[in-house]
């Protein structure tokens, strides 16, 4: 008996660890849910607020697990285009949407005063830098990026077709992060990222970036945005 359940517990877990390998939206989730939980250390939140944002993340992770579970079993019933088929993996994903927004907005109802008073604190003396800190930001972002398109050309289309950094990515985020040292409304800077993260995601969607090329170049606009407000200042 205590073999049969420590089977099954090994089963399970090999499940979740086999979901997170093979399936790049559970890896996502995964992430986002280390780095919530983790982040909710850093804010006293009562009892209940915590099982909220607990059976959010859960909803999350178990819906994107049983989604991939319908679609392994679909493709192993049949390899041929069906109908209903398609019916049944685009009604298992949309319950997957379904739980992602609102576990984003439970996520946002927690953190949202938490953050604003945060933000306060840190930003309160970068947003009374001069405003040709954003200029020189955005200058030395396209000029970062120009230089490693050309040191890391692939020698295929244009220099500013792809390349090792999105440039795109990287002006959006330095403009959002931007954004979020000169404003003192939480839900703009939110909204300026929620931006910036679309402009991203059409780079990877258009096949013109890779994931990591927009992730570099994302990197590259906060990071340039923070420094130069930072140390130019």
């Amino acid at each position: 008996m205590k073999r049969s359940l420590i089977d099954s517990f090994n089963y399970a877990v090999s499940g979740i660890i086999q979901s997170i390998k093979t399936e790049k939206n559970m890896l996502i989730h995964y992430i986002i849910a280390i780095g919530v939980l983790g982040l909710s250390l850093f804010f006293d939140f009562s009892r209940l607020e915590f099982l909220i944002l607990l059976f959010a993340i859960a909803l999350v992770l178990t819906l994107e697990m049983i989604n991939t579970a319908i679609e392994k079993t679909i493709d192993m019933i049949t390899k041929d285009y069906h109908p209903l088929a398609r019916i049944v993996k685009d009604i298992a994903a949309g319950a997957v949407l379904i739980a992602a927004v609102n576990a984003l907005i439970v996520g946002y109802l927690l953190f949202f005063d938490r953050l604003s008073a945060f933000s306060e604190i840190i930003f309160m003396k970068i947003r009374r830098s001069p405003i040709h800190l954003t200029f020189i930001s955005l200058l030395l972002v396209i000029l970062f990026t120009i230089g490693l398109k050309a040191k890391y050309y692939r020698g295929r289309g244009t220099h500013f077709q792809g390349g090792t950094v999105s440039g795109h990515s990287a002006i959006a985020f330095c403009i959002a992060t931007i954004i979020s040292f000169l404003v003192e409304n939480i839900l703009v800077v939110t909204l300026a990222y929620g931006l910036a993260f679309l402009v991203g995601e059409s780079r990877v969607e258009g096949k013109i970036h890779t994931a990591i090329e927009v992730t570099l170049g994302a990197v590259l606009g906060i990071l340039v945005a923070i420094l130069a407000f930072q140390i130019i200042n």
